[in-house]
């Protein structure tokens, strides 16, 4: 029987972009994931993303059964939180290049939503006023290529964003991922503590692209408290997983062989 890996997406980027990551863990593993975290109405976007893990939740109960928790930024920060609250609905948990947001962090956050500047310290400034509307896929595709976030994408997750990350409308192709939401994804960064690390029960690891800003050595030192916590390195930046997906998936692959050896 093959085992369940519940894979919760980047910020803005719906699960099927990642679809080359999941094909090359198909045969062992069977993905399951939710299309885009943030749209159902059950769950709007709360502050410090209470309503998102909730909603993780509700999705890792209706499986009936223990997952490999895999999320990538926002996605591995949801599922850590979830394992910390909810142990015995993990196998284990991967976050690809999601920060831990450790105290120092976390005040910041805090700070910065209290005072009115946490566009400024999150990508939500970059992302409004984004373009959203394209003629055709060409044009899409053609517009992503140069922008500096999908310049190191593998072709084939650029053609997946492309193909699932637009939605085709009467005035032509339109960001699939609601602005909106996106941005309040972002305006809501968790500033809380939802746990200490050395609470977790169950494996941790915490791979960071080589090029990666977001998670820095705060976030590894966090990881150093979870009894069974790792830190893993892999080519690429924040984006890794839709630059290096057969890698990714390759890394996942030894992560769960070895954690299954070693209960």
């Amino acid at each position: 029987m093959t085992q369940p890996v519940f894979f919760a997406h980047a910020n803005g980027f719906p699960s099927a972009t990642y679809r080359k990551m999941f094909t090359a863990l198909g045969g062992e593993y069977r993905i399951e994931h939710l299309d885009q975290h943030g749209h159902d109405p059950r769950f709007p976007v709360s502050n410090n993303w209470e309503a998102l893990v909730e909603e993780l939740v509700h999705h890792l109960e209706a499986l009936g059964e223990p997952v490999w928790g895999v999320g990538h930024s926002l996605g591995g920060v949801l599922h850590y939180r979830a394992a910390l609250r909810r142990p015995e609905l993990y196998r284990g948990v991967v976050m690809l290049d999601s920060p831990m947001l450790p105290f120092g962090a976390r005040l910041a956050i805090r700070t910065a939503k209290r005072f009115g500047f946490i566009d400024r310290i999150t990508p939500a400034g970059r992302t409004l006023g984004r373009r959203e509307l394209f003629g055709d896929a060409a044009e899409a595709r053609d517009y992503f290529a140069h922008k500096t976030l999908f310049r190191h994408f593998d072709p084939d997750c650029l053609d997946a964003y492309v193909e699932h990350g637009l939605l085709s409308t009467e005035q032509g192709l339109r960001l699939r991922f609601d602005p909106n939401t996106e941005i309040n994804i972002y305006r809501n960064v968790p500033h809380d503590n939802p746990g200490r690390p050395r609470q977790l029960q169950v494996p941790l690891a915490l791979v960071r692209g080589d090029r990666s800003r977001v998670v820095r050595l705060h976030d590894t030192r966090m990881v150093e408290q979870v009894p069974r916590g790792e830190c893993l390195t892999l080519s690429g930046g924040h984006m890794f997983p839709l630059e290096r997906p057969l890698d990714t998936a390759e890394l996942l692959r030894q992560l769960f062989n070895r954690w299954e050896q070693t209960p």
